[in-house]
């Protein structure tokens, strides 16, 4: 680290006022601040100190992300070899299968190098895609608006990838993130005035503008020509027999987007974000109580055309983005619910509205992605009815008083 220490301080002058890249100032800013601490500090004798800084935050965030990025990696990866082991020839077609034949590297779904390095092949690109665009445009915008560049858009271009099926084109997973910085950040102004969430704005941009290739069952196995549904859609639609066991989708063995089908990657980093203090135990807690009990009430309602009255708790909790968006989607800090109680109230709307989207609307099985953006919306209505009823508890104490 000492030698990129001395590269770094070596170069500054070039980035400061006057020198031939002072445009790109910012950009140099937040490299060295992603690797060291600033060298600014506070001057006066009234400070507020804290041991959780946005800096800090970030890379909580990303540390808990390493189990849900490592399930990603070795499911896609599974589930391309496992079909692929399911027929007589290995077809060509994917640049990523011809680099595998070349390394020599079979596709046997029981070797865990091969699953990782064939899932890696998928994810990588679309997560570098991902960090190249999206970093162009926060760095356009900063260098436009001369402030400094937020590692959140850090913790962006991980979630990004991570809610994204392995097979969508890479010309879409650019315009997509995209969307999500410059639509659903950069035009509040940036980092903590967004209200929603820019990864989901994204994904929400790229399902509805291009369905085919998010939704469609050709887009969760990484092989050509291999369709399978996921799990949510085959229990949505009658026609289609569900496969799966609840032992493979609270694991992850499943197909779906490449970061949400692990449960379990998400009660670890889940344990992670609520012993740091970085997530909110409260919005967890709610999003759950609030999709067992709807879930719950459906069942007791039942239905004889819709098979998704049938789905119980426990498979919604383990189907779909319900786990992820849980953690780490509607925990976001600028964009989730800030007050204490109104965290509960956030949390409650959500699990309500993914179940009710789910079990009402078989057409869109998901439910979480669009859940968590209407709970967005609400966020700051939700704070500003608990901020007035606290101030109208002061004034009457002090009136009382």
């Amino acid at each position: 680290m000492r030698v990129l220490r001395k590269f770094l301080d070596k170069q500054a002058h070039h980035f400061y006022k006057g020198g031939k890249l002072a445009k790109l100032y910012y950009l140099y800013e937040a490299i060295d601040a992603f690797f060291y601490s600033t060298d600014k500090v506070t001057g006066g004798r009234v400070q507020v100190r804290d041991a959780l800084d946005l800096k800090r935050m970030m890379v909580i965030v990303m540390v808990a992300l390493i189990p849900a990025i490592l399930m990603a990696l070795y499911n896609i990866g599974f589930q391309a070899n496992l079909a692929l082991a399911g027929l007589p020839t290995v077809p060509p077609g994917s640049w990523q299968r011809a680099v595998l034949i070349w390394l020599g590297v079979g596709f046997n779904p029981q070797s865990v190098f091969a699953n990782l390095l064939h899932g890696a092949l998928y994810f990588l690109p679309v997560y570098i895609i991902t960090l190249l665009v999206g970093g162009f445009w926060e760095v356009l915008f900063a260098s436009i608006r001369k402030h400094e560049i937020n590692e959140g858009f850090f913790v962006t271009s991980i979630l990004f990838p991570l809610i994204l099926p392995p097979t969508i084109p890479y010309w879409q997973v650019a315009l997509g993130i995209t969307f999500g910085v410059v639509i659903g950040k950069e035009v509040f102004g940036g980092v903590g005035m967004n209200i929603l969430n820019p990864a989901l704005v994204g994904r929400a941009f790229l399902f509805f503008a291009y369905p085919a290739q998010i939704s469609g069952d050709q887009v969760w196995v990484a092989v050509d020509g291999v369709s399978r549904a996921t799990p949510l859609a085959q229990l949505a639609d009658p026609l289609l027999q569900f496969s799966s066991t609840w032992k493979d989708a609270f694991f992850g063995f499943i197909p779906g987007s490449m970061g949400e089908t692990s449960t379990l990657a998400c009660l670890i980093g889940a344990a992670i974000l609520i012993i740091t203090g970085v997530g909110s135990w409260r919005i967890m807690l709610s999003i759950l109580v609030g999709m067992v009990v709807t879930s719950l009430f459906f069942n007791l309602v039942g239905s004889d055309t819709n098979t998704m009255f049938q789905v119980t708790p426990l498979w919604h909790l383990v189907l779909g983005g319900f786990a992820f968006g849980t953690v780490f989607m509607a925990t976001d800090p600028v964009t989730a619910a800030m007050t204490e109680n109104g965290k509960y109230v956030y949390g409650l709307m959500i699990g309500f509205l993914v179940i009710l989207i789910r079990v009402i609307n078989p057409a869109f099985p998901e439910g979480m992605m669009l859940a968590i953006l209407f709970g967005n919306v609400f966020a700051p209505i939700i704070d500003r009815i608990f901020i007035k009823a606290n101030i109208k508890r002061r004034q009457a104490r002090y009136v009382s008083g």
